[in-house]
């Protein structure tokens, strides 16, 4: 079914999943380490991923940011709720204001595509390490499911993320007895969310933009502005987006989402990677996916810790591996230029340790080469 540019079908559903490696587990985590209220955080996804789909019309990401989001949950006995809302009202703020003067567009100009693609290429790998890794804690569910999903991707039109989301969930409740308990006592119930702008003081914003906001900015600028546009453009030239819109559209997210006390949210070529590997073509896999997680957090909030516990870690893991391998794949498209190989490879080097740094190094690398002041 066709409706207002967006496809709604099995396809689309499946690929709505796509992003679920990353999903889950920072969703998780700020609510049992940071004891963030689900409500807040759900609300902000549910609203924004419908938004995008609508107004994208592609399988365009809504994520938690990264390096954000690992600072706070490695560190929750110091980083407080206060400072997460502040970090994302700089954040907010801060891409607005990029946008809206068009600055973000001369960043754009001046990152070559090497750089873009030793971004990609990085967190791509990176990825798929962070999705080995998961698979460990049930490497028999991980390898079976693994190949599995390899096999079921043969075959383009079936909705290879419903089988495997329904073998993890099924093999989940069969060997945990106790989960079909919890399940059990789960009741719908509507919430309403609360503004929480008057829980944040001075104190708290600025630790949150020195500490949270300011380095995530430049892996913000790599990965869900500047990438996620050269990858939607490649992908779907019939429904291109700037990197204008993409910035102002995260400061709106942002601003929103700490006002009802969600978490700082980006946009992100590997989402993308994965809903589109999974079957995601237009923005219904968002529309769908954002209705989903706006009803849980309205009406089941409170249980939202109990129902992510069906997705096995090794499930997750398997996601995100094959979202890594389809973002990895796209720098197969670099050419054989040693200068441009050279600048990429050094880029998805730094990118898997600090993506700020290797954006920088890129910068200043592809740049020293085409002014000859270094040779490669």
């Amino acid at each position: 079914m066709r409706v207002f540019g967006n496809e709604y079908n099995r396809m689309e559903l499946a690929g709505a999943f796509g992003d679920l490696g990353t999903f889950i587990p920072f969703v998780a985590a700020y609510i049992t380490l940071n004891k963030m209220d689900p409500l807040g955080i759900l609300l902000s996804f549910g609203i924004f991923k419908i938004f995008v789909g609508l107004y994208f019309k592609t399988p365009f990401p809504v994520q938690p940011m990264k390096a954000i989001g690992g600072m706070a949950i490695a560190h929750p006995e110091t980083i407080t709720q206060g400072m997460i809302w502040g970090s994302g009202i700089f954040t907010g703020v801060f891409w607005l204001v990029l946008g809206i003067s068009g600055a973000v567009s001369w960043l754009q100009k001046i990152t070559a595509k090497p750089i873009v693609r030793g971004i990609m290429l990085g967190l791509g790998l990176g990825f798929m390490l962070d999705g080995l890794g998961m698979m460990k804690a049930q490497p028999f569910m991980g390898v079976a499911a693994c190949a599995l999903t390899f096999f079921l991707l043969s075959f383009e039109k079936v909705p290879a993320m419903l089988i495997l989301l329904a073998f993890g969930i099924g093999t989940e409740v069969i060997f945990n007895p106790t989960l079909s308990a919890e399940l059990s006592r789960i009741s719908a119930g509507l919430r309403l969310p609360e503004i929480h702008l008057n829980r944040i003081d001075w104190q708290d914003l600025l630790a949150g933009v020195l500490i949270l906001g300011l380095p995530q900015a430049p892996l913000t600028l790599g990965n869900a502005i500047i990438a996620t546009a050269e990858e939607n453009n490649e992908l779907f030239p019939d429904r291109p987006v700037e990197v204008k819109t993409i910035a102002v559209n995260h400061g709106v997210m942002n601003l929103f989402s700490a006002a009802v006390g969600g978490i700082p949210l980006c946009h992100g070529a590997g989402g993308m990677a994965g809903h589109v590997r999974f079957g995601a073509r237009t923005g219904g896999a968002l529309v769908i996916l954002g209705v989903i997680v706006l009803l849980l957090g309205l009406f089941f909030s409170d249980s939202i810790s109990t129902i992510l516990k069906v997705f096995p870690p090794s499930i997750l893991g398997v996601i995100l591996f094959f979202t890594g391998l389809e973002l990895a794949s796209i720098a197969r498209d670099i050419g054989n230029q040693k200068p441009d190989v050279y600048v990429m490879l050094v880029t998805a080097g730094l990118a898997m340790w600090n993506m700020g740094i290797a954006y920088l190094a890129g910068l200043i690398l592809y740049y020293a080469i085409k002014k000859k002041i270094l040779k490669v």
